[in-house]
């Protein structure tokens, strides 16, 4: 896993700086319940929200496209809304992979909880600012994987449907469960913060997506 952990930070970089970006889901998190490590309610309903918006907001991004829009480069060494696309799906994947199949199996380490602290905010913010930009690393580079739209969409919304029914059901403590992230502004992050960073990750790249839609020579249909 430890080289998926580098791709992960090669493909947001290293922000120096917080975003301008607003969100009603970074307010200040309040503390899980100290006695079991499960998730408050305003725990779950802010990390469901913010998935179910990112997705909303990637959705509305790539709806509609024609073909000649999908595969549109604005130049030869920038990625395709499709290519953005792809990768927004596969780093989704991985990063499902690894909180359910690697940090939730992982003993529990509450004494980690006050390495972790305030790192929400920090994802929320940072990670969606695209004014740090980095080259994708071999593993999470688009492949042309799924041939096309819906294809892509129906997996993704697969993803997701798991990662929000899972932290509005689960009972499992993720606020003490952790995985550290090679960024240094990142390091020590806990399950629940892994799967907000999708939603960021996403967010980023939906960004990038808009960015293609708006060049000037991007296709009129």
């Amino acid at each position: 896993m430890k080289i998926t952990f580098f791709a992960l930070l090669t493909v947001i970089g290293s922000a120096a700086s917080i975003c301008g970006q607003s969100s009603p889901s970074a307010a200040t998190s309040k503390p899980a319940a100290a006695e079991t490590g499960m998730l408050t309610k305003e725990e779950r309903d802010r990390a469901v929200d913010y998935l179910k918006q990112t997705q909303k907001d990637f959705l509305a991004a790539t709806e509609g496209l024609s073909d000649a829009q999908w595969k549109f480069k604005a130049a030869p060494d920038r990625w395709s809304i499709a290519e953005t696309a792809e990768h927004i799906a596969v780093t989704e994947e991985m990063i499902w992979k690894l909180v359910s199949e690697k940090i939730m199996k992982s003993p529990a380490a509450p004494e980690k909880r006050a390495d972790a602290k305030g790192k929400d905010e920090i994802i929320l913010e940072k990670i969606p600012d695209r004014s740090r930009k980095a080259q994708a690393p071999e593993q999470l580079k688009p492949t042309g994987k799924w041939a096309t739209r819906a294809a892509l969409v129906k997996d993704f919304d697969g993803m997701r449907a798991q990662e929000i029914a899972y932290l509005k059901e689960t009972k499992e403590d993720l606020r003490n469960h952790f995985e550290d992230h090679p960024a240094p502004f990142l390091k020590t992050m806990d399950a629940y913060q892994w799967m907000i960073f999708n939603g960021a990750h996403s967010k980023r790249h939906t960004a990038q997506i808009l960015e293609v839609k708006a060049d000037p020579n991007f296709p009129k249909s």
